[in-house]
């Protein structure tokens, strides 16, 4: 029987729902909050950067960050989901993956993905379905996905 997963997913949580063949219907197997998905910068760290002296000259100036806090713990959300996925494909639990996730997030998701687990992504969907009850999500992707 071909079984594929498909992860609804945002920044603040995600949804695993299974579908076994069409006209089948979807059944959620995992629900995982993201509280910290919601969070701003300011809500992370309330230090400022620090400063420091140009190399030569006189000038000072505020020291950057490579990332901000948000998108730290976004890409880190996107990898916990990615090793769930990955685990997931290594115990052979799914044949077809489908990824829907608001935009930015959907990218960083697919960015994490195991090189075997990314090969069993048929259908990745720009939405954000959040918001959308566990029973109408199939509604809310129809004509988008097919299983």
């Amino acid at each position: 029987m071909e079984k594929t997963w498909i992860l609804v997913a945002n920044r603040g949580g995600a949804r695993l729902f299974e579908n076994t063949g069409a006209g089948k219907g979807m059944t959620l197997l995992r629900d995982i909050a993201h509280s910290e998905g919601h969070l701003k910068d300011q809500d992370f760290n309330a230090d400022k950067p620090g400063r420091s002296f140009d190399s030569k000259g006189e000038g000072r100036h505020a020291m950057g960050k490579s990332e901000s806090p948000t998108e730290h713990e976004t890409a880190q959300f996107a990898r916990e989901l990615a090793e769930m996925l990955d685990k997931g494909r290594s115990a052979n639990e799914f044949s077809r993956l489908v990824l829907v996730a608001e935009d930015g997030f959907l990218g960083v998701l697919k960015g994490e993905l195991d090189g075997n687990t990314a090969k069993l992504l048929t259908d990745s969907v720009h939405k954000d379905l959040a918001h959308v009850a566990d029973a109408d999500v199939p509604a809310a992707l129809e004509g988008t996905v097919k299983f």
